[in-house]
């Protein structure tokens, strides 16, 4: 099945969808306190881009977004794949899309924060070259957080 990974606005068709059953997964693993989720208008600030992955039949089936912060860094935040889209190699093309604009962004350092319950998501992140750090901002002293991080090479053009 071809993907596509464009992006997108946060309110585009179907991504409202993929965030209400990405909130509905994290807490059905995790208490409400150590969701740390963003909503739809926090993904519509500056300096945040939100990647769709959708089908050729234009089901978004995907998300992720990107953070970029004022020192360089950026963080991932609402990678998620539609339970029945998963095992496609989607949320690799979504890292690798995030990726790429982080890069051509000049961000030097990827950081995100998942759950230890997730372990697909973790192996992928160990998989990509991303490495455990410890927790970061909000996550310090959430032993339902598990940050990593990856050093990127920017590609300013």
């Amino acid at each position: 099945m071809p993907i596509t990974v464009t992006v997108e606005p946060p309110r585009a068709s179907g991504v409202e969808a993929l965030l209400q059953l990405s909130d509905d997964y994290a807490f059905s693993l995790y208490p409400a306190e150590s969701c740390y989720l963003l909503d739809v208008s926090e993904l519509e600030k500056p300096g945040v881009t939100v990647f769709v992955g959708r089908d050729a039949g234009g089901r978004a089936l995907g998300i992720a977004a990107l953070v970029v912060k004022s020192d360089g860094a950026a963080e991932l935040k609402r990678m998620f794949v539609h339970e029945d889209s998963r095992g496609q190699g989607l949320a690799s093309a979504l890292l690798t899309a995030v990726e790429q604009a982080a890069s051509a962004n000049g961000v030097t350092l990827l950081q995100l924060e998942t759950g230890p319950l997730q372990h697909a998501a973790i192996a992928l992140y160990e998989r990509r070259g991303y490495a455990r750090i410890p927790n970061f901002g909000d996550y310090v002293g959430d032993p339902y957080s598990v940050c990593y991080s990856k050093t990127l090479t920017p590609q300013l053009v």
